[in-house]
């Protein structure tokens, strides 16, 4: 066995290889490999677009619930306003209520002061035709006929004058 001829065939055998493999083994395998490597950098590409997009809608998402939070407060301001409000107004609305109750009252009191003076008046009055009746029975004597009458006229200005002095 001749060793050159043995080296030419191997160094034969290995180029047909060579070419074999690059021509049916490592175009698929590169082509596979690259294939592998642009669907990993689509889908890093896709997931940091995911991440940043998570972001903005976790930011998105804080501010409306700081917006939300906001609302209520202002919500709640105005109605803790409306209700001093509706306060107020039933504390005015109570106080009229009051001043007319008071009002209506004091001419209640007036007017039954009033039939309270007229009923003494008419009783005075019958007072006074009763005494003249038994001053008449009695004596028809002018002096005393006027001391009597004086006397009578005094009590009747007397509480008349005491109650416009009230008033």
């Amino acid at each position: 066995m001749n060793i050159n001829l043995t080296l030419l065939f191997q160094v034969l055998f290995f180029a047909v290889f060579v070419w074999f493999s690059k021509k049916f083994v490592w175009t698929p395998v590169i082509g596979a490999l690259d294939a592998r490597k642009t669907g990993i950098a689509d889908k890093l590409a896709l997931a940091e677009k995911d991440r940043q997009s998570a972001e903005a809608s976790r930011r998105d998402a804080q501010k409306a619930v700081e917006d939300a939070r906001g609302e209520a407060a202002e919500i709640i301001r105005r109605a803790e306003q409306r209700g001093g409000e509706l306060v107020d107004e039933a504390k005015t609305r109570a106080r009229a209520e009051g001043e007319r109750l008071v009002t209506a009252a004091r001419g209640e009191i007036e007017t039954e002061a009033n039939k309270a003076r007229e009923a003494l008046r008419a009783e005075v009055g019958e007072l006074a035709v009763a005494g003249a009746r038994q001053i008449l029975q009695r004596e028809i004597d002018p002096k005393a006929h006027a001391e009597l009458l004086a006397q009578l006229a005094a009590k009747l200005s007397a509480p008349a004058q005491a109650e416009s002095r009230r008033s």
